[in-house]
């Protein structure tokens, strides 16, 4: 199993190649190509790769999915015995970010697996072939 922790938006994420992940909001359009350079460490099959910060030559491709907005965190903040009363909601931006591939030195050690062909829709055989009248 290959994976690497990368920094981005201030915190810490270890990826995967062929997962989405929820990061802070990157500066870029959806469908657009994405570079992250601030890889922390590589494992690939048991082999670590420590940087002291980065480790160098480390990169993490990836495809911006979409932008869209977090859950609604409430700020109350209260004095008692004042009347003093404060309600505020905030919603963080984030971006869903599919990881590609992981590459060390110009080696691709993992990669996200192009579909095959398409896909047939998941279908329940229980309600195949019956009609509203039936039901």
């Amino acid at each position: 199993m290959t994976y690497a922790i990368i920094e981005t938006g201030g915190k810490q994420i270890k990826v995967e190649a062929g997962r989405f992940y929820d990061i802070e909001l990157l500066n870029a359009e959806p469908d657009e190509k994405v570079t992250i350079n601030a890889v922390l460490l590589v494992n690939h099959d048991g082999a670590l790769s420590i940087g002291q910060p980065l480790v160098e030559g480390a990169t993490v491709e990836g495809t911006i999915m979409r932008h869209l907005r977090g859950r609604k965190v409430l700020v109350y903040k209260m004095k008692p015995k004042k009347k003093t009363r404060k309600k505020r909601g905030h919603r963080q931006e984030i971006t869903r970010f599919l990881i590609n591939s992981i590459n060390l030195n110009g080696a691709v050690l993992a990669y996200e697996a192009a579909p095959t062909g398409a896909e047939s829709p998941i279908v329940d055989a229980e309600f195949v072939g019956e009609t509203a009248e039936e039901s």
